[in-house]
């Protein structure tokens, strides 16, 4: 049977899928929010099943929507491969596909980037976001940022230099709670992450019998510093991400505790990849610029 599925439909779900959300994805694409529903409504009359549920601020996709989306990631990737050969073969050089966390894309990779493609001006780059800790499948885009290693053969992994974990709100929280510090940090909400716990904070800051609550838990780091620069209440941030805000006035710091982020950064790469010289510079780079940041901190 033909599918009636159009490719744009296809493109909006997988990037839905990836970023757990459909107004990130619609920001990726170009699209409105009730463009990129729209689409997926129309895969999901199609298909007869629902492809994603809401859960809190982000949409939760379906065993089914995963199992989709994880092959249009390699049907996409065969395009996007098929359209570099033909490029090469006319002497033309397409962009390096590249994925990193929403949180780090936003707040310090995009900013940031225009510096490397300045000093290498033969390399360009299509970026994605997305919300996942290990890549579903790694040879779907040319680099890959993630807080987990790909451990399969044929692949290299990179490991960032290490970053810490802050206590962060937005200024307008603390006009609701003047004079908050790290001692009171109990007495306000506290916004929770999925691989992340309160416990370990607190008890850095002498909090040891305090009992955060969890009324608000993200699954994914850039819901959380949304929530945060909203006001919905504190946040633990990594510094690399919460550096940009803090240096503009839209996140406070509280107090002066950190402690080890423990999900680090690796950048992953086909070590056989046609341009590995290009994106062996972009680690290296990366590294560079992590280091030197750690030094201004």
């Amino acid at each position: 049977m033909k599918s009636q599925a159009n490719l744009a439909a296809l493109r909006a779900l997988e990037a839905a899928e990836r970023l757990h959300s459909y107004s990130l994805a619609a920001q990726e694409l170009f699209l409105t929010h009730s463009a990129v529903s729209h689409q997926i409504r129309q895969l999901e009359t199609m298909i007869g099943a629902p492809l994603f549920v809401r859960s809190g601020n982000s949409m939760r996709p379906t065993a089914a929507c995963r199992r989709l989306a994880a092959s249009l990631r390699r049907s996409l990737h065969d395009i996007d491969t098929a359209l570099r050969l033909a490029a090469a073969d006319n002497g033309a050089t397409l962009p390096l596909e590249l994925s990193a966390m929403t949180d780090l894309a936003d707040a310090w990779l995009i900013p940031k980037l225009g510096e490397f493609t300045d000093a290498h001006p033969g390399v360009r780059f299509s970026l994605r976001r997305h919300a996942d800790i290990a890549p579903p499948d790694p040879a779907s885009v040319d680099i890959g940022i993630w807080h987990r290693p790909v451990e399969l053969r044929g692949f290299r992994s990179v490991r960032l230099p290490e970053d810490t974990v802050i206590a962060v709100c937005s200024p307008e929280l603390l006009t609701r709670y003047p004079g908050l510090t790290v001692d009171t940090l109990p007495d306000a909400p506290l916004l929770h992450f999925g691989t992340r716990s309160w416990r370990e904070f607190l008890e850095a800051a002498g909090c040891a019998d305090a009992e955060p609550s969890a009324d608000v838990t993200f699954t994914d780091a850039g819901g959380l510093l949304g929530a945060a620069l909203a006001g919905r209440g504190v946040a633990m941030i990594r510094t690399l991400i919460a550096t940009p805000y803090l240096d503009t006035g839209r996140l406070l710091r509280i107090g002066d505790i950190e402690i080890p982020a423990h999900l680090g950064y690796f950048v992953t790469w086909r070590e056989d990849h046609p341009r590995a010289a290009d994106i062996t510079a972009f680690s290296d780079w990366l590294c560079a610029q992590l280091r030197a940041g750690d030094r201004r901190r």
